[in-house]
């Protein structure tokens, strides 16, 4: 695959559930699933559920590589293993890995008692080897379905306009400007010169938000503290036991993803480690450092995180935390408290106290939807995901510019900026720059004296406006580049007489 997506510790069990990740080879895209080792009778009840989850990969599989070690030689786990696979009906190979030198490889060709033909002397972590065993695995593959070859046909078609566009032979296209040229407060605003070129921006931008792709299934990961029930809701979801549960905090190491049907499409479900405080990690395993690194990982990669609360401890300093690296990241957000059913003396009211205390406690989630659930009876898990891809969608909302302005301007005449030292800043033009998350670029003179207060507001008027449920907004304060280069021009001519004259004549020129 060409990264680190599984954890790697020289320590046995250290890999539990099933690890999926996709990769090419020889133009065939397929998909890789890491399983822990596999062992007959293991004694612990975590491992047991390992096996589970090794046996349930290898009924699912149409290839199937068992990785032996070329330094230890074949030992009797690896009779075991190889015992469990010859009931497979996928083909089997044998890659002896840590074979990176000649004696090493000499060494492997005792795993041909095994029996299987397609054994291979390996080295991964340098490669060696890597690639013949690769070529006869693609060999093995079953042939590429329908929908695989009209991605292919799509990504050709992909590139060949992307060549045409690089050698310039395609014509260039022109968009038209958006129609509303008047300031944000109803004034004049700069020269037409310069509002005409702000038009020509925006509408280049609108361009490229119409251009946006839309293709990738909304990827939401499940993030909280451990123990929080994580993997539980994945499973509940499912419908089967895809990750490993246990009350063992810390059971989950890796980001494990999984893909759902949802309505005509699929979305992806990310079930990560429990994410601790930062000296428990500092102090904690290899493994456990690099679950909560994976953690934040997968948090940059979903667009949605749904974090878990556990309703009975209620909103930690943790979960702030980790929700503040949600909105930091700029993902989108749900909040569900899980364990709703041990939830005592429960009223009509419990759940609205229970969001007003979360309000309270975290007065910068008050835009993120917040959801009561047992993931253990299955309470109102379903609800979770229509609101995970309800916000999935309201990251991507595009607002017109045109609109956008308007409400600016409505808003801009309501409660102009405050001043600062003497000065107050003026909203020309507004426009979307982008979208997931939804940002906005203002055009404005003394741009970098606009209080925070006041871009809250703005903010919140957005919001009144165009909802953006369960996702945080950027909004990007410009100075306008016509009133600069007036200033200085302005500086320049208010020096002597002879500069007056030529201010006069110039803003004669303007005035006709």
């Amino acid at each position: 695959m060409g990264e680190r997506t599984a954890i790697v510790e020289d320590r046995a069990r250290t890999t539990r559930d099933r690890l999926y990740g996709d990769t090419a080879w020889n133009d065939r895209r397929f998909v890789v699933v890491d399983t822990g080792g596999l062992e007959i009778s293991p004694d612990d009840p975590i491992e047991a559920k390992v096996q589970v989850q090794a046996r349930l990969a290898i009924a699912e599989a149409d290839v199937i590589v068992l990785v032996v070690d070329a330094i230890t030689g074949l030992t009797p786990a690896d009779r075991e293993a190889a015992d469990l696979l010859r009931v497979a009906t996928a083909p089997v190979f044998v890659a002896v890995n840590k074979a990176d030198n000649a004696a090493r490889e000499l060494d492997a060709a005792e795993f041909w008692e095994l029996g299987w033909e397609r054994t291979f002397a390996i080295a991964a972590s340098h490669g060696r080897g890597v690639a013949d065993l690769l070529d006869e695995l693609v060999r093995a593959l079953p042939p590429e379905s329908e929908a695989e070859l009209a991605r292919k046909a799509r990504e050709r078609e992909a590139d060949t306009f992307a060549a045409d566009v690089a050698a310039g032979r395609l014509e260039p296209f022109v968009v038209e400007g958006d129609e509303s040229d008047q300031d944000a407060d109803g004034g004049d605003g700069a020269s037409p010169e310069v509002a005409g070129a702000d038009e020509v921006e925006a509408a280049r931008w609108d361009a490229m938000l119409a251009a946006a792709s839309d293709d990738e299934p909304p990827a939401i990961a499940f993030v909280g503290r451990p123990n929080v029930g994580k993997s539980s809701l994945l499973n509940a979801l499912l419908g089967e036991e895809r990750t490993i549960v246990s009350e063992v905090p810390g059971t989950t190491r890796d980001a494990i993803d999984s893909r759902i049907a949802w309505g005509r499409t699929e979305v992806v479900l990310i079930d990560t480690a429990g994410i601790r405080k930062r000296g428990k990690v500092a102090s904690g395993t290899t493994a456990e450092r690099y679950s909560t690194l994976r953690s934040l990982k997968a948090i940059s990669r979903a667009d949605v995180a749904v974090l878990l609360v556990d309703a009975v401890d209620g909103l930690t300093a943790q979960d702030a935390h980790i929700a503040g690296y949600v909105v930091e990241e700029g993902k989108g957000l749900v909040v569900a408290v899980n364990k709703w059913d041990a939830v005592e003396d429960k009223k009509g009211s419990t759940f609205d106290q229970y969001v007003e205390w979360i309000r309270h406690e975290a007065p910068f989630l008050d835009f993120a939807p917040i959801v009561s659930i047992s993931a253990k009876t299955g309470q109102r898990i379903g609800r979770v995901l229509e609101l995970a891809v309800d916000v999935w969608a309201e990251r991507r909302k595009r607002v017109p510019t045109g609109e956008l302005n308007r409400i600016v301007a409505t808003a801009s005449d309501r409660q102009q900026p405050p001043l600062v030292k003497g000065r107050r800043p003026k909203l020309f033009y507004a426009t979307q720059a982008s979208v997931a998350p939804p940002t906005f670029v203002f055009f404005a003179r003394d741009a970098g004296s606009v209080h925070f207060s006041y871009q809250r507001y703005l903010e919140n008027r957005l919001r009144d406006e165009f909802g953006f449920l369960g996702t945080p907004i950027r909004l990007v304060f410009r100075e306008r580049a016509g009133i600069r280069a007036e200033r200085r021009a302005t500086k320049r001519r208010g020096g002597g007489g002879g500069g007056g004259g030529r201010a006069a004549a110039a803003g004669a020129r303007r005035g006709r």
